[in-house]
């Protein structure tokens, strides 16, 4: 199995990995089902009360790039998802780069549109916004729209190569094509290897580093150009506050690691088919273990094991003694996990090396493979070693369903990926923690940091028991007793 960068779309991942949004089960349970059949059989909802789209996540990926303009073409409403965060302003600001050719418009397509075309509008809206702009390359992110009407957006692309002299690059991330919001990364990663990322001229000591956000900015980013001078190499961080120019010169790096496979597996094994770039598949570099494993695998793509290791022993002395402080506290406390499949399996591992139990774990959908037919690492990690199995369930951002397990199996601690989710947890009198920024968790240090913090929020807990006695939850209590999986239907 491999990436063709050069076709037009990339495909849903329930079209090419076999991905699902609904399973209840549990960790062994999934696992075994993965060894046996290869895939588990996916269950289908007769209600759903949330989901999420492909198109939010492929156009805020692709806002994260400093000097890029994206034009959404469909209606007004559909460009409310638009994620331009403040915090790629901020972290621009913070390294010296400049976000004032970054654009976001949209075609604001009407019923007359959907029966006529609107072919002419959105090359009068590309126009306009490079003559405003001037943006080093242009997105056009597709709609729901736009593609059930059929809108050529290679055509218009090549209409418009002898007007515009930079990259336009359209972004097939229609909503109705894929129930799982990670094919909206895939997108947005297809766009750029098909239109701006360059075959090399060179090879350079650069890594590529795929995460999610602007966290390495603030609390990491010196930690992780630190660990990479070891090895005689430097970051490319992606996608957030990079540049076009960064993004061409991809194919030229001597690796990449990634914060999240669920995110990068698509842009790196793409770099590694096309390109030759090693993608290291490793554990993410999430407490110990994590960041051991990723370091030592970067470490042998370059030769240097020796002055590695090295550096992880000067490390652990000074950051274990610590960590084992924070261990002996948490030890034996409780925790419910909520996120993409990736992290959260990542994160479970972590609280399970401060020698928590985990209650149960949620993953907004499930990959059971990549691209290149590996298996998740993390996941598999998690069923090769969890001391105890545990209930596992693929939610789909179904609210009602995990408040049903949380009140369930009432842990210590809600560990989340998303903020709204964390809220409800205490909403029942439980404490909730979004690890919004997963560089938080990061090597020695953010293993300690991340540990302090569960600690912190474990220990005091009256904000959240006051919240609780004052909330009125949509969730009878009827609802509570249920099974959880009581609206899911086999396929």
């Amino acid at each position: 199995m491999a990436i063709d960068v050069n076709s037009k779309v990339c495909g849903s991942r329930e079209t090419r990995i076999g991905s699902i949004t609904g399973y209840s089960g549990t960790l062994r349970d999934i696992g075994e089902q993965i060894a046996c059949s290869g895939c588990p059989g996916e269950k289908k909802r007769c209600f759903s009360q949330a989901a999420g789209c492909a198109s939010g996540c492929a156009l805020a990926q692709a806002s994260e790039i400093n000097d890029v303009a994206i034009v959404h073409h469909g209606p007004s409403g559909c460009a409310a998802i638009a994620r331009v965060k403040p915090a790629f302003e901020l972290l621009a600001g913070a390294i010296g780069r400049d976000r004032s050719h970054f654009a976001y418009t949209c075609t604001d397509m009407n019923e007359a549109d959907t029966v006529f075309g609107a072919t002419d509008k959105l090359k009068e809206t590309i126009l306009e916004t490079y003559r405003r702009y001037r943006p080093k390359a242009i997105f056009i992110g597709a709609s729901c729209v736009s593609g059930v009407i059929g809108e050529d957006l290679e055509g218009i692309v090549d209409d418009l190569k002898g007007e515009i002299d930079i990259p336009i690059a359209p972004i097939h991330c229609e909503g109705f094509k894929s129930q799982i919001w990670a094919s909206g990364f895939d997108a947005t990663y297809h766009a750029l290897l098909k239109y701006i990322v360059k075959p090399p001229r060179k090879k350079t000591n650069k890594v590529n580093i795929i995460g999610f956000t602007a966290g390495m900015a603030w609390n990491t980013r010196a930690d992780i150009i630190r660990m990479l001078d070891v090895l005689g190499l430097e970051p490319t961080f992606l996608l957030a506050a990079s540049t076009v120019e960064e993004i061409e010169h991809l194919s030229e790096a001597t690796a990449s690691i990634t914060t999240c496979s669920t995110l990068s597996s698509y842009l790196g094994i793409g770099l590694e088919t096309a390109y030759g770039v090693p993608f290291v598949r490793s554990l993410q570099p999430h407490g110990i273990i994590g960041y051991e494993d990723l370091a030592r695998q970067l470490a042998k793509v370059v030769d240097r094991e020796y002055e590695m290791e090295a550096f992880l022993q000067k490390e652990r002395a000074i950051y274990l003694p610590e960590i084992e402080k924070i261990k002996e506290q948490l030890a034996g406390k409780s925790a419910m996990v909520a996120m993409g499949p990736n992290l959260g399996a990542n994160i479970a591992r972590v609280l399970q090396e401060f020698d928590m139990k985990i209650e149960h774990l949620t993953a907004w959908h499930f990959d059971k493979q990549y691209d290149d037919g590996s298996r998740p690492k993390a996941l598999q990690y998690l069923i090769d070693n969890s001391p105890n199995d545990f209930t596992y369930a693929v939610n789909h951002l179904q609210n009602f369903e995990f408040m049903n397990i949380l009140n369930t199996v009432r842990p210590d601690i809600f560990v989340s990926r998303h903020p709204d989710s964390a809220i409800w947890s205490m909403k029942i009198g439980i404490p909730g923690y979004c690890v919004y920024d997963e560089y938080n968790v990061f090597g020695y240090k953010g293993t300690l940091r991340f540990g302090k913090t569960l600690l912190d929020l474990i220990l005091n807990r009256s904000f959240t028991e006051n919240l609780s006695k004052h909330v009125r939850l949509p969730y009878t209590n009827w609802w509570m007793k249920q099974q959880p999986d009581t609206f899911l239907i086999k396929d």
